[in-house]
C-alpha cells in the first residue's frame, strides 16, 4: 500500500489542540489525526455493519 499526502488547512486553536491530545498520547499531531480517521472509519463500518445484520434478521 502506497502512502499520499494530504494537507489541511486549520486555525491555530484547533493545531494546538491536536498538539496536546498528541501529546497525551506520546504521538504526533500526524499520527493522532491517522489514527483518529482510522477509528472513526472502523467505527462508520462496525455501525453499518451491525444495522445491516438487523435488517437481514428483522431486528427493529
Amino acid at each position: 500500500m502506497g502512502t499520499t499526502v494530504l494537507s489541511l488547512r486549520i486555525d491555530e486553536e484547533l493545531l494546538d489542540r491536536l498538539r496536546q491530545h498528541a501529546a497525551k498520547r506520546g504521538m504526533s499531531v500526524q499520527d493522532y489525526v491517522v489514527r483518529t480517521l482510522i477509528r472513526d472509519d472502523f467505527d462508520e463500518r462496525f455501525r453499518t455493519a451491525v444495522e445491516e445484520t438487523e435488517k437481514f434478521y428483522g431486528v427493529p
